[in-house]
């Protein structure tokens, strides 16, 4: 799979960032959040089932909170002294579980594609259900209203079909048909799409990108950025109220599943340094339901190089780690390949099958290795993490060369990471270690494409070595899982439950038994082990001196069978004691 905004388009931006831009470039100062006074006044003590997730203390019946972090945890005896007539009580209806830790997801991708309907597998289990579900949406709306839908995976049927223009015009002829590839590399038009966005037969390819033609006549499918730009710059725009309700729903739904810190992982890819001011005021105004940590992206929408880029950073006052205790900017992202669903991820070997022009290839790289190391190198210059989404070997490999020349020598605690990582080598990962750089994993490629990359798209050899968590830990590095949402619904126990299992959801085999690890090491990868990717070594376990971001669940994972993590229910989230989500 791709990162979900790696497809980061013109139109994109033309859509919403203005709205965006109405937040101006506000950034907040000094983080809120200073620490406990220190003065042993409790906020609020809970007592009940608590699992901490810290290895040497990992169970207490009594956690006290002051100034919006742990002082006191422990059996009630213990933490009493720190209750005072002021301290409120919570007795909560099932067990209290760190905050969980998502450190890959998209807000803003997320938001373009909020409302539109959704076609992905297995919700659309066949390619006519796919159909039959567009044809159904046409049905409720007006003439000439776009039908927008996401999600589309032609990998995962039978022949890998496409959604033709063809077939879009028997789902509706007086209604623009929009479907987007979950891969975001690829949509689908019918004619009245391509007739709004002012594409016909005789429009000249944008290079980059790929419009399917038979005989000359347009299929509707259409290719890579440069084209899909093309596509969407007629959609109608959201305003500023939409952009602000549909942010909140966001954050609100992945707090509902236990997040309480996400990493935005290409923070300006639409409106610029407006993203994050827009993140400031929505929290000014009432403060958001989960922390949220930016990586800027290197690719900033109206700027050739990323040392341009970088310089709008710096100019709107978008320094390493600046921000509050909400909303912190800590990461600079480059993109190196694409999609392996879509084959344009890089690989040493050919993919099976063909590309999306028709040839086998191996995929490509986005930079030479020239330009790779000025993009990495204008990150390190201003003190950034840096975030590489890496997909196929070869991509990895070129990432990797490009580190072990700039990062030599230098001892800052910076801990660069590679996203996806998703096919390595054993050398590989020793590489990752020597050089002082984590893989984040996208752990439900295994789940949902595992199937499809072993049979018809990477082959078994390579398939196997796909998202090697338990590989990267004997490699003595420190992984995490993401989900890439809305690559993959930002769920991080089903995550962690396919770490654990490695079962494919198309057959139920198990891919690369040997990267199984252990329900520990997995609910690591998405608490202690994601925060400290995130540089929020004070996130993620429950113990004195750590944030007081918490869930309350129906299930303690730590102690119940993995088999069963997908059902465990969030009753409410907590950021710093105070609610943010409800069931």
């Amino acid at each position: 799979m791709t990162d979900a905004c790696s497809a980061s388009t013109p139109a994109l931006h033309d859509r919403i960032a203005p709205a965006i831009a109405a937040s101006g470039t506000h950034i907040s100062g000094a983080p809120r959040d200073t620490g406990p006074r220190g003065d042993g006044r409790a906020d609020l003590v809970v007592i009940g089932a608590i699992s901490t997730g810290d290895a040497d203390s990992p169970t207490a019946e009594a956690m006290v909170i002051a100034d919006g972090r742990i002082v006191g945890l422990g059996t009630r005896d213990d933490v009493e002294g720190l209750i005072g007539p002021g301290t409120k009580t919570l007795r909560p209806d099932g067990v209290v579980l760190p905050g969980l830790i998502e450190p890959h997801a998209h807000v803003w991708v997320s938001l373009l594609m909020l409302d539109w309907v959704d076609v992905s597998h297995p919700r659309c289990a066949t390619f006519d259900d796919v159909v039959t579900t567009l044809k159904t949406a046409a049905g409720s709306g007006a003439p000439g209203e776009y039908l927008l839908a996401k999600l589309f995976d032609p990998s995962l049927y039978p022949g890998e079909p496409d959604l033709t223009r063809d077939i879009l015009d028997r789902v509706s002829l007086d209604r623009p048909v929009v479907v987007l590839n979950a891969s975001m590399h690829f949509a689908y038009a019918n004619s009245r799409a391509l007739e709004a966005a002012g594409i016909t037969d005789g429009t000249p390819v944008p290079s980059g990108g790929t419009f399917g033609r038979v005989d000359g006549r347009l299929t509707g499918v259409v290719g890579e950025a440069p084209a899909v730009s093309m596509l969407l710059a007629a959609l109608p725009r959201p305003d500023a109220a939409e952009i602000d309700r549909g942010v909140r729903t966001i954050l609100t739904g992945w707090a509902s599943r236990g997040i309480t810190s996400v990493r935005e992982a290409m923070t300006g890819t639409i409106a610029g340094v407006s993203e994050i001011a827009l993140l400031h005021r929505l929290n000014d105004t009432e403060r958001l339901p989960v922390r949220v940590s930016t990586a800027q992206f290197s690719a900033l929408p109206g700027f050739t190089t990323p040392r341009e880029a970088a310089a709008a950073w710096r100019a709107a006052g978008v320094t390493p780690f600046s921000g509050d205790d909400m909303v912190r900017a800590d990461a600079w992202k480059v993109v190196v390949d694409g999609s392996n669903q879509g084959r344009s991820g890089f690989f040493e070997d050919p993919y099976l099958g063909h590309d999306s022009s028709g040839r086998p290839g191996r995929g490509h790289a986005n930079w030479t290795a020239e330009g790779l190391r000025d993009a990495l190198s204008t990150g390190l210059d201003d003190g950034w993490q840096l975030m590489i989404h890496t997909n196929g070997d070869a991509a990895v490999d070129l990432a990797l060369t490009t580190l072990e020349g700039l990062l030599a020598g230098d001892s800052r605690d910076l801990r660069h990471r590679l996203e996806h990582a998703s096919v390595t080598t054993d050398a590989q990962l020793a590489r990752m270690a020597a050089a002082g750089v984590s893989p984040s994993f996208l752990m439900d490629h295994v789940r949902y494409w595992g199937a499809a990359f072993r049979d018809s798209i990477l082959g078994p050899y390579r398939a196997v070595r796909l998202d090697r968590l338990a590989s990267a830990l004997r490699a003595g590095l420190r992984p995490s899982i993401h989900s890439d949402d809305n690559v993959t619904t930002a769920d991080p126990l089903r995550s962690a439950q396919t770490a654990v299992l490695r079962r494919l959801e198309a057959d139920g085999s198990v891919l690369g038994p040997d990267e199984r690890v252990t329900p520990g090491q997995a609910l690591s990868a998405i608490t202690t082990d994601a925060a400290w990717q995130i540089h929020a070594d004070d996130r993620g376990v429950l113990r004195v001196g750590a944030r007081a971001d918490f869930v309350v669940a129906d299930a303690d994972p730590w102690s119940s069978d993995p088999e069963r993590w997908h059902d465990i229910r969030i009753h409410e989230t907590r950021i710093a004691g105070t609610p943010a989500f409800s069931a």
